[in-house]
């Protein structure tokens, strides 16, 4: 069969949700092609050839692009069976197939689409799914260089290519916001240490310099990670990588740290979310204030860094939250280590969010939006609102400028005072007493900013880095 595989969007990463299923479809003797939308444009004789066309949407942001897509591929090829695979595939069902999409899978995809290529070509035996078959090396034939791909920037300047790979999949958490607890309800499982290793080497010999670890939490299971890292190490000393880990993670194995610095960690990302512990609570994040400061100490100690995410605009934000958020990153020497747009983050409910089953989120969510593929919702004081809003154009304007992260952060703090101030509860002294921004020294990050379970206030997706470019370009297409 002739299949095409499609991303939209993985911020910023060559696809491992194309390379993944091409290799397990290419081993069953299908002819697969890829296009990655974010930085190559629609191929219209790929798509007028293709007996299947399969949508990779791993997030919210991929989702909403493909779904726009189905008109124009529809038009172009109405004989292509339609498929929707990843993360987000399964909690929007009935709205993609009220598109037209025939088949949805979820986070194991590999062989839903060997089985769904094997029942379309009637080549199975009783035509029902196919069985377990050894994992296999992702295939990137066919697919761009990893120099077309974000790039690690360093403190100096330097920028280095990077890849990325998978060890793990799914999660054993359950945190109330994460897109990924409807899927794997807890569950996750290890992809076999060899694999991953031979995926990276083949990334190596691509000019790759730098491995991004897309695991959700890499110490899900912390022994086969420390030991894919130190193998990875022995054989590519000069290899960095970076890895995302929950606060909960890195303080029940901080034993662990030391192995990941020695072997070439250059930052772990961590989903904080907040510093408020009400909010945490609401979240079932697993961690408290007192956890998110005990590891920043723990990282300075060891000379590593951290780089925390949030989603500051939540239904219980206030202003005196969000202050104090910006007060603790200030008094940190964070400022460098947090993106900029994550202080503009609103929370997104999308479908099957554990956040539903909170009476106060159910009775506060307006019907489901099914264009947007969330439940929309309102702050009770507009003004938070209105904050969110203006701190998201601080970010668009402060990233048009190239301004740095500190300086963007400063106008960004000045205007959360500002919004604050104009509260009666908030005095001139309070405001006086704001603590000065502690001296932060450039870090090393991805050049294509990271992201989860939420959105800026104003975009549609988000506004800054290549996002913008998808946006546009998928405009052409449809």
């Amino acid at each position: 069969m002739k299949i095409l595989l499609i991303s939209t969007y993985e911020l910023g990463r060559q696809p491992f949700g194309l390379a993944s299923p091409a290799a397990w479809l290419r081993a069953r003797g299908h002819h697969v092609s890829s296009l990655d939308l974010t930085r190559e444009a629609l191929d219209e004789q790929a798509v007028l050839a293709a007996d299947l066309i399969s949508f990779y949407v791993p997030m919210h942001t991929a989702t909403r692009l493909a779904a726009g897509l189905i008109p124009r591929i529809r038009e172009m090829n109405p004989r292509a069976h339609i498929c929707f695979y990843g993360l987000y595939a399964p909690v929007n069902e009935e709205y993609l197939r009220g598109l037209g999409v025939g088949t949805i899978l979820g986070g194991e995809f590999e062989e839903g689409l060997v089985s769904l290529a094997a029942r379309m070509q009637l080549d199975a035996a009783n035509g029902s799914a196919a069985t377990h078959q050894q994992e296999l090396v992702p295939d990137r034939a066919g697919m761009l260089e990893p120099g077309k791909y974000a790039r690690v920037v360093m403190p100096g300047g330097e920028h280095r290519v990077a890849g990325s790979t998978e060890a793990t999949r799914g999660c054993k958490h359950l945190c109330r916001h994460c897109p990924i607890v409807p899927v794997y309800d807890g569950a996750f499982r290890v992809v076999e240490r060899e694999v991953v290793l031979e995926d990276i080497r083949r990334q190596v010999a691509a000019g790759a310099r730098h491995i991004t670890f897309g695991d959700p939490d890499f110490f899900n299971g912390p022994s086969h990670a420390i030991s894919i890292v130190e193998a990875m190490q022995r054989e590519f000393p000069n290899l960095s990588y970076d890895v995302t880990i929950k606060i909960e993670h890195l303080r029940k194995h901080d034993a662990l740290l030391p192995a990941l610095r020695d072997g070439g960690c250059l930052f772990v990302t961590s989903a904080v979310e907040s510093a408020d512990d009400a909010v945490l609570e609401k979240f079932d994040k697993g961690h408290t204030r007192a956890d998110f400061l005990a590891v920043v100490a723990r990282f300075r100690e060891l000379g590593m860094t951290l780089l925390p995410t949030f989603v500051p605009f939540t239904p219980w934000t206030t202003f005196a939250g969000y202050t104090d958020l910006l007060d603790v990153l200030a008094e940190e020497g964070l400022t460098e280590n947090v993106s900029p747009i994550q202080l503009a983050i609103r929370l997104l409910i999308p479908a099957g969010s554990r956040l539903l089953e909170l009476p106060e989120v159910s009775a506060m969510v307006e019907p489901f939006d099914s264009a947007a593929l969330v439940f929309p919702w309102k702050h009770e004081d507009a003004r938070v609102d209105a904050l969110a809003r203006e701190i998201s154009q601080i970010v668009q304007r402060g990233d048009g400028l190239k301004l740095s992260r500190t300086e963007i952060f400063k106008h960004i703090r000045r205007a959360a005072q500002a919004a604050a101030g104009n509260r009666a509860a908030m005095s001139a002294a309070a405001n006086a007493a704001t603590p000065s921004v502690r001296l932060s020294a450039p870090v090393p990050y991805l050049d294509e900013p990271w992201y989860c379970c939420a959105e800026p206030m104003d975009a549609q997706f988000v506004s800054i880095g290549s996002a913008k470019e998808i946006v546009a370009k998928a405009d052409q297409f449809v």
